[in-house]
């Protein structure tokens, strides 16, 4: 059997990082290693993680793509599902993350906006989808 474990985001201060998901979205904090270069968020059935880049670095010694918020985002978001869009995207703006798309309704009902986290990473603020 496999299961999704978590995903593990290369940042550039695994603590404010941490701060800023439980501050913006009310995460709780798992743990974060002596260190700092490591730290874990709980976020319901899926572990979001952190490394610092230099961490990154050791394990990966051929380099990665870093992500900035002077680049365009990578093709891949963390996707956060709420009761209120809008009052979710404000509130996580206010604590540093940068819009990129107003709420929108989609065709099918979905309500979706987007925003951007301090180091970059695509955060998709979403409603749930309806069954049909």
């Amino acid at each position: 059997m496999i299961k999704f474990g978590y995903t593990i985001l290369y940042v550039e201060d695994v603590e404010a990082s941490i701060t800023f998901y439980e501050n913006a979205f009310g995460f709780t904090r798992k743990f974060i290693a002596p260190g700092n270069d490591y730290g874990e968020l709980s976020t319901g059935e899926t572990t979001i993680s952190f490394a610092s880049k230099g961490l990154a670095g050791q394990n990966l010694p051929e380099g990665f793509l870093e992500s900035s918020l002077e680049d365009k985002p990578f093709a891949i978001e963390l996707g956060f599902i709420t009761d209120d869009v809008p009052e979710t995207v404000q509130k996580a703006t206010s604590f540093g993350a940068v819009l990129v798309s107003e709420p929108k309704q989609k065709p099918w009902g979905q309500v979706v906006a987007y925003l951007r986290d301090l180091d970059g990473f695509l955060i998709e603020i979403c409603t749930e989808v309806e069954a049909s």
